[in-house]
């Protein structure tokens, strides 16, 4: 009775066939039987190898005790917190809890029963044994107190770290294969050139390390972050992982998102993956994004230990792998370029992690994930020649052609209902680029039309271009010069 997690929903969710498919494959079963994956195959919405490498990358739930991988005292201490903690009193309600097969958790109950730290109260509304009501004995209270003052992790059951790490592996980033449309599709609204995108391509499809850099404004924090829309895979992410006794928690709502397919009919067991059920200790989630900026420490790379409640929590680029870690204003942090380098120039080169637990012991994690380094800050400035080598995509976010400027600009003026003539756009370039001394840069499209409208709404007046309004715009783009204020403003009596 754990979470079933169907296959069509998880297929739909990769983009690798369509709700339509999902439908047609059910009617094709309903004719000929068979399993769900089969009859896609048989429709031809999926091929067979395709599909076989997905439901490869799917945990299975463990058939029992020892095939979880941990140690069977340590689970049942981890219920017992569970129904201690939670106030839980049935079979069902445990399964939810600590996430473990049925047939485990009843095995569990039933330890726990003859080592006299539940009492059985039978089942009050149903026959069914998943609705079977526990109690706590008074030896059960003193034990899983005692196990609360050595481990206060409550939550579901943990995966291992070998677990953990062939998961990891499952779900490289380079599984999926990136095309030119899927950027520009991801790229949405925003405007760039396409050799942006024919350099942002190899980059993302090898893994590896990117750098973009160019003056402010121009949109690499944009770019960055929309690429990590790019990818339509779905991964799995454990609540939790064990390691020698110790536990790492690893699922973070703030980051992972999870894809939990929409409820359907119990009947409807025909759209179930291979009449099997996923390990309900794994979250299938989108491919995560993470952005660190200023705020980064070295310390937010490393296991952050809980004194009080003897657990860690994952660092941020733990929680990040399988998907994308982006350090924005990078050279801006608290920790130098330099330290920061430092810590990843390891992972950079050979894709693995070490982290160290506060017991003293190193160990291993795949560093499977696209690191992003965006600055406005001068590279070689920040970096010498050994570490630029080892990001291996330098990609140059600068100034919009006056092409591209233009194109920006309509279609911020398209948004607001506002009537660009050339003669307005060819005085406002002159005022930026001749009286402010600027570079176009790409955020100034938006900044003047919101700018504007907001004095027009303030004067209550439809929106339009007033040179006294532009004037206002742009002199917010850079505070007036002496100089400045002496030049000449060119007419812009038609453009009001």
């Amino acid at each position: 009775m754990s979470v079933r997690v169907r296959l069509g929903d998880l297929l739909i969710r990769a983009k690798l066939v369509t709700d339509e498919d999902v439908q047609r494959a059910l009617v094709h079963l309903a004719e000929n039987g068979g399993r769900l994956g089969d009859n896609l195959v048989a429709i031809g919405a999926i091929e067979q190898k395709t599909l076989d490498a997905f439901i490869h990358r799917i945990p299975n739930e463990p058939s029992d005790i020892q095939a979880t991988g941990l140690d069977e005292t340590q689970v049942l201490s981890l219920l017992m917190k569970l129904i201690y903690t939670g106030r839980l009193e049935t079979n069902r309600q445990f399964v939810e809890a600590i996430k473990l097969p049925y047939h485990i958790v009843l095995d569990l109950v039933k330890m726990a029963v003859d080592r006299s730290l539940l009492r059985t109260l039978g089942s009050r509304d149903s026959d069914s044994l998943m609705d079977m009501s526990y109690v706590l004995t008074e030896e059960g209270r003193r034990w899983t107190i005692d196990e609360l003052q050595r481990l206060r992790y409550v939550g579901p059951a943990p995966v291992t770290i070998d677990q953990f790490t062939e998961q990891v592996n499952l779900q490289k980033l380079t599984n999926e294969l990136v095309t030119f449309d899927r950027i520009r599709t991801a790229l949405g609204d925003l405007t760039f050139d396409d050799s942006i995108i024919e350099q942002c391509g190899p980059a993302l499809n090898s893994g590896r390390a990117i750098l973009m850099y160019g003056p402010p404004g121009n949109g690499k924090s944009s770019v960055a972050f929309r690429l990590g829309s790019v990818f339509n895979d779905v991964i799995y992410v454990p609540y939790a992982v064990s390691i020698e006794g110790q536990i790492i928690r690893m699922f973070d709502p703030s980051i992972h998102i999870p894809i939990y397919p929409p409820p359907k009919n119990e009947d409807q067991t025909s759209s179930f993956l291979r009449n099997e059920e996923v390990d309900a200790r794994w979250v299938p989630c989108k491919r995560p994004f993470v952005m660190a900026g200023g705020e980064l420490t070295l310390e937010m790379l490393d296991l952050r230990y809980d004194a009080t409640g003897h657990f860690y929590e994952a660092p941020l680029h733990v929680k990040a792998l399988g998907g994308c870690f982006v350090i924005d204003d990078f050279g801006r942090q608290l920790v130098s370029p330099t330290n920061l380098l430092n810590r990843w120039i390891v992972p950079l080169e050979s894709r693995v992690d070490y982290l160290k637990l506060h017991t003293g012991k190193t160990f291993s994690i795949p560093f499977e994930e696209l690191v992003i380094f965006s600055t406005n800050l001068e590279p070689e400035d920040l970096m010498d020649t050994a570490f630029l080598r080892r990001l291996p995509y330098k990609i140059e976010v600068g100034a919009p052609t006056i092409d591209l400027y233009c194109e920006i600009f309509k279609r911020e003026c398209s948004k607001q209902g506002i009537e660009l003539t050339d003669e307005t756009f060819d005085s406002i370039v002159y005022k930026i680029t001749e009286e402010k001394g600027l570079e176009l840069a790409a955020y100034h499209p938006k900044f003047i039309v919101d700018q504007v409208v907001s004095t027009c709404k303030f004067m209550g007046e439809h929106p339009h271009f007033d040179r006294r309004y532009i004037d206002y715009a742009i002199n917010n783009l850079r505070v007036k010069t002496r100089s400045s204020q002496a030049q000449s403003t060119p007419s812009l009596a038609r453009a009001s």
